[in-house]
């Protein structure tokens, strides 16, 4: 997969796994690791789908409508190249947390959704629901953002608070903010990240 790998000048910190939105790429988010977690190392993934030239981590049947198998698939993909990439850069694989925007949100919560320690934790601004009808993984000692806009078209409300209670019944930690707008990300959310990223790690 398309990366960049920065190495950060704290070992012990987590190392951000950055996912963008789509038609994003790999350099998007990178502003972000620095607000968030500064002396943190930083996996920054372009995702491996085009969508009409658009960079995406899977494929979408249309606005709001996952390709489930393409997800399953992109997910297991996504998490052996973790793998790869811990042995490759020779980070701790157990002490990596996601950082993704709207469909980089998604993927990241698909990986908490499908393996067990797949993420240390998660930062998801603007998540929807990866899938439904399936049994999650233990998910006890894992602490979860989420960030939502009260007003968002792509993520409503009801999809928020539905993928909270789903992480909640897999026992994360689950911390839900919401932000009066729509799907942006906007400064006060990325703040409160970042706060609570120091509260948690």
């Amino acid at each position: 997969m398309k990366h960049i790998f920065q190495q950060g000048t704290d070992s012990q910190k987590p190392v951000l796994l950055l996912l963008h939105g789509t038609g994003g790429d790999e350099q998007d988010l990178l502003p972000l690791s620095q607000l968030i977690s500064p002396g943190s190392s930083v996996l920054s993934v372009r995702g491996n789908v085009s969508e009409n030239g658009m960079p995406r981590f899977f494929r979408r049947l249309r606005e709001g409508v996952f390709d489930e198998e393409d997800l399953i698939f992109r997910t297991k993909e996504l998490a052996e190249f973790l793998d790869q990439s811990a042995e490759q850069y020779g980070f701790d694989r157990n002490n990596i947390v996601a950082v993704g925007y709207s469909n980089g949100a998604n993927i990241a919560a698909s990986l908490l959704f499908h393996f067990e320690h797949a993420l240390k934790g998660a930062v998801l601004h603007h998540p929807m629901v990866p899938r439904r009808g399936i049994d999650l993984p233990n998910l006890a000692n894992t602490p979860i953002f989420i960030g939502a806009g009260e007003q968002d078209p792509i993520c409503r409300p009801e999809e928020t608070e539905e993928l909270t209670n789903l992480l909640k019944g897999a026992d994360a930690d689950v911390h839900l903010h919401w932000e009066p707008g729509g799907h942006q990300l906007t400064q006060t959310e990325v703040n409160e990240a970042s706060a609570w990223f120091k509260k948690n790690f």
